[in-house]
């Protein structure tokens, strides 16, 4: 029987409850699938300065460098002690530490709407097809949030000017692009590159790159699209798009429009990546919203962001495609069994019964 260790941070605000629906899926998904999941908890964020001094104990980086994967949930909690300089708060001192310490270069968002939750699309119903189901790969530690010179410089008489460099390197952009094509390869074989290659040097170099990797592909279909034709058309006919391949500024803003999309916030997860080594890829998974504290506590969060990041954890980290796709069957079966938070619920659809966290996570864990 396979055996993998899996890091669970829970995390602050709505953290804890969602990550309980999560690990009570991935239970029925290894009781089905024939593996075993050593799932250890621990703290992080403000539930890690409570219990340690500090965002990111010691004990739960040692924790999670001992792990094959991070589960995580959500930290930050905007109201406690703001006298904390912003490098010790656990966004900075938790979250990108994390990061950083596992060099994840690949961040995964994927954006799916149900039909049965057509209402909560911003989209009329005729631009939304048969559904919107959108895996948007974005390059994570490079691009001109992390090219140098970066820097602010004084020019005298009042004036400054801020310098920002957008950087990458031909390595960088082909690790990034294989991520894209073996992801394309799981799906609908489709790929569309995002880039800027019509002005700037980087969108040339990024274009040359992925369509040289792609001939590596011969089953997945590639188009390019230059970055601001490509925000319109999420807009205008976002059906259209399988997998989309962004460099880290282009799929910052890419990905956030096209979460707007599936509705809810509640309804999205992610997955960072690392390297892959031995047959397994190292990765971070976590759902895309934050800790939501003003219903902390109430039985009232969205379980199904965490649950699917668990289920691209199985996925990405395992291979354990069978189940990771028994988990995503089973968030559409909840769904279509009329099943619903608040974040997703539409008083007019008599076949909708508005229900809890831990109630939508029995239903999930009952259709697996």
């Amino acid at each position: 029987m396979k055996n993998f260790n899996i890091a669970a941070l829970a995390g602050d605000g709505i953290g804890p409850e969602v990550m309980r629906e999560a690990i009570k899926v991935l239970r029925a998904t290894e009781k089905n699938f024939g593996f075993q999941l050593n799932i250890t908890e621990a703290p992080v964020g403000w539930a890690g300065i409570d219990a340690a001094g500090k965002a990111l104990p010691d004990t739960t980086l040692a924790l999670c460098q001992q792990s094959d994967s991070i589960l995580f949930g959500s930290v930050g909690l905007p109201d406690r002690d703001p006298t904390i300089p912003k490098e010790e708060r656990p966004e900075r001192a938790a979250l990108l530490r994390l990061r950083k310490e596992f060099s994840l270069f690949a961040n995964l968002r994927p954006v799916s709407l149900p039909k049965a939750l057509a209402h909560a699309c911003p989209l009329a119903k005729e631009r939304q097809g048969d559904g919107i189901d959108i895996l948007v790969v974005r390059e994570l530690t490079g691009g001109m949030y992390f090219g140098q010179p970066k820097k602010t410089e004084e020019l005298g008489n009042g004036q400054q000017r801020a310098i920002d460099t957008m950087v990458y390197t031909t390595s960088e952009i082909e690790r990034i692009a294989h991520v894209a094509f073996k992801s394309a390869q799981l799906r609908r074989k489709k790929l569309t590159s995002i880039d800027k290659a019509n002005v700037l040097e980087n969108g040339i170099l990024w274009r040359e790159t992925v369509t040289r990797i792609g001939k590596q592909y011969p089953d997945v279909t590639l188009e390019h699209m230059f970055v601001d034709n490509g925000a319109m058309q999420l807009m205008l006919k976002p059906t259209q798009f399988d997998v989309m391949l962004c460099e880290n500024m282009f799929g910052d803003i890419l990905s956030d429009e096209a979460a707007a999309l599936g509705g809810s916030l509640g309804m999205l997860p992610s997955a960072s990546l690392g390297a892959t080594t031995g047959g397994q890829t190292f990765g971070f998974y976590e759902p895309a919203g934050g800790t939501a504290p003003d219903i902390a506590g109430k039985n009232l969060a969205n379980p199904i962001a965490q649950i699917l990041s668990s289920a691209l954890l199985l996925r990405h980290s395992f291979g354990l495609h069978d189940a990771a796709a028994a988990i995503e069957k089973a968030v559409t079966q909840a769904i279509h069994d009329g099943n619903r938070t608040g974040d997703i619920f539409n008083p007019l659809d008599p076949t909708a019964k508005k229900i809890g966290t831990s109630q939508m996570g029995d239903a999930v864990a009952a259709a697996v």
